[in-house]
């Protein structure tokens, strides 16, 4: 199967029988790659207008549809955790997974439609789920996508300046964008200073939407071959399989890997382009039985 054909029902039942095989929870990403043997060509596999990746998209909606129907939750960031109703529904298989998710979907927008309405064309209290052309479009509302796409219409200079002050403001010392030509990629270096030890780190900034492969962590890595401690490669699309295992390869220096998920939550840590608004609600309810004893 073709993977632009790949539904996001295709994975409900790999993702919830892994969480089980692995004790309830886990980190899963790249258990599921695995799981499927995704090769890098369908790894970096995009869609035609927006250039995300479909891989990554498919799963992670996936998950997000599985929480909406109670089987999956997510306590912490990236780790999932099978629910007592995923356990059930896994049981029962693909045919009592299918529908409870889909009841899941239906009832959820039927409350947000009357929410809606009961708001008056008030902004809606409830999220639109995307429609299956607002995926393809990559225009999900969420605050990382748009993000990336900031990144991603950056010069390559500028992406390099914000990465050197990222590096800066996450305890780096000295660090300095070098930009050479043919040097291996390498695009700055840094020095990484911990208590009373100091490590040299060569990094290599990467402006892409899709992902970065193995033979471009092997160069980077023949490129700092005596000139420093450790790598850093830092991009806004992702890595892949090939390219973590080549990361921390044994008996290789350890290359470290930010993503562009991973990059959004620095930057978002660190106050760099993105500022939070924290929000607070009251839920107040009326207690029918107080007012009857007065």
């Amino acid at each position: 199967m073709a993977i632009t054909d790949l539904r996001k029902d295709d994975f409900y039942l790999a993702i919830l029988r892994l969480l089980d095989t692995l004790g309830g929870s886990a980190a899963i990403e790249e258990r599921l790659v695995a799981e499927f043997a995704f090769s890098d060509a369908d790894l970096a596999a995009t869609y035609e207008k927006s250039g995300w990746l479909i891989v990554p998209d498919k799963l992670s909606w996936s998950r997000s549809y599985l929480k909406l129907a109670g089987l999956l939750a997510n306590e912490r960031r990236g780790v999932w955790v099978l629910t007592d109703s995923g356990r059930e529904a896994l049981a029962g298989g693909e045919a009592m997974i299918r529908p409870l998710v889909a009841e899941a979907i239906r009832a959820y927008n039927l409350r947000r439609k009357e929410a809606s309405i009961a708001a008056q064309a008030e902004p809606d209290p409830l999220p639109a789920l995307p429609t299956a052309a607002q995926e393809e479009a990559g225009d999900t509302g969420d605050w990382r996508d748009a993000l990336l796409a900031a990144l991603r219409t950056m010069d390559p200079t500028g992406f390099e300046r914000l990465c050197q002050r990222l590096l800066r403001e996450s305890g780096f010392v000295k660090v300095e964008v070098t930009g050479k030509s043919g040097d291996g990629g390498i695009d700055g270096v840094g020095v990484l200073r911990m208590n009373l030890i100091s490590f040299q780190v060569l990094f290599q900034c990467k402006r892409y939407a899709g992902s970065v492969s193995s033979p471009t962590v092997r160069d980077f890595r023949g490129a700092m071959q005596g000139r420093a401690d450790e790598g850093l490669i830092i991009t806004t699309g992702s890595f892949t399989a090939d390219a973590r295992r080549e990361a921390t390869r044994d008996g290789a220096p350890a290359i470290d890997l930010v993503d562009g998920e991973l990059l959004c939550e620095l930057l978002k840590d660190k106050g760099l382009g993105v500022s939070v608004r924290e929000i607070l609600t009251e839920e107040v309810a009326i207690d029918g039985a107080f007012f009857a004893s007065i």
